[in-house]
């Protein structure tokens, strides 16, 4: 399965006159994150780019507006960024880009910022297909017929509520499940206390689907102290807990994962071609993959470009590697 991003073709390597920084503005940190920092790293560093700043928000508009005025302080040749809140950061952004800084945005879009002759592009994963990607496999999940919960993510985030929406819309599609409980969240430390009040009203829950990985792990939390081994956990983004907690045979089933890697040297690029004038290139394509247990020793690499965690390495190794 593929997902066109807003990227532009690798092969086009502009040649670059001056010396260009550029900046890395982040809402959190994560392994997705870091990879798409190392991609977007290794992309910068072909071209001698220097990398004057890399900032993690916290998931916190605030911070992140401030992460944006000190970055435009060292005036930066180019930033990429995935913003918190587009309302909130507005102004930030807008401040790098009339002060002439080429920028790339992931994921959450911000509509009034894409007329400005600065605004580089807007990378995106294919939302609507992951939403339905995580149908098709709480419907395995399942094994076609069973009750579902949904804990999806209850703030104004574009890229979390078109996955989450997406999914509820393919549901409909299986005509064995029924979601018998949804309760939306905000902070990923609520969903533990979501998942206990959830299954108390509804304990004959199969499975719970939750918006990404991280926000899953309450949910398994609260199901370990439950003692409900039998319910099983979709979501989206890999991560290393969950991912020990799916190869130990444990509540974590599936996720759905792009290629985070892949993306950040899109983003790189994308900012690298405007800052060259360099228009109208081809679309480059990134995959998403379907991961469970049996599979997830080989999609790592591929998402991160790094060798599987030592921790994973140990459960998943048909080879004693931990001893």
């Amino acid at each position: 399965m593929s997902v066109v991003v807003n990227s532009v073709n690798a092969q086009v390597i502009p040649v670059l006159q001056n010396k260009q920084t550029a900046a890395l503005a982040w809402h959190s940190s994560s392994p997705w994150t870091d990879a798409v920092t190392r991609g977007a790293l290794a992309t910068f560093a072909r071209f001698n780019i220097e990398v004057v700043a890399i900032t993690d928000a916290q998931y916190d508009p605030v911070k992140q507006l401030a992460d944006l005025e000190s970055i435009d302080a060292l005036s930066p040749t180019m930033v990429l960024s995935l913003s918190v809140d587009s309302v909130a950061t507005y102004s930030g952004y807008r401040q790098l880009l009339d002060a002439g800084t080429k920028l790339v945005l992931l994921s959450n879009p911000i509509e009034s910022l894409k007329a400005h002759k600065n605004f580089a592009g807007f990378i995106s994963v294919d939302t609507q297909a992951m939403g339905r990607a995580a149908a098709q496999l709480i419907d395995m999940a399942v094994a076609h017929k069973g009750n579902v919960g949904v804990i999806f993510h209850e703030a104004e985030y574009f890229i979390t509520n078109h996955r989450d929406s997406a999914f509820l819309d393919a549901l409909d599609a299986y005509h064995g499940i029924r979601v018998v409980a949804k309760q939306g969240f905000v902070q990923e430390q609520d969903t533990s206390a979501v998942a206990m009040a959830m299954l108390l009203k509804q304990p004959n829950i199969d499975a719970i689907y939750v918006s990404w990985e991280k926000a899953a792990e309450g949910v398994i939390e609260a199901l370990r102290l439950m003692g409900r081994k039998n319910v099983k956990v979709v979501s989206h983004d890999l991560g290393i807990s969950t991912l020990l907690d799916m190869a130990q045979g444990g509540n974590m089933y599936a996720v759905v994962s792009d290629r985070p890697y892949d993306i950040g040297v899109a983003m790189a690029m994308t900012a690298i071609n405007e800052q060259q004038g360099n228009v109208g290139l081809l679309a480059n394509s990134t995959e998403y993959d379907l991961v469970t247990k049996d599979n997830l020793a080989t999609v790592w690499p591929l998402a991160f470009h790094s060798n599987l965690p030592y921790d994973l390495q140990c459960i998943v190794s048909v080879k004693q590697v931990c001893e």
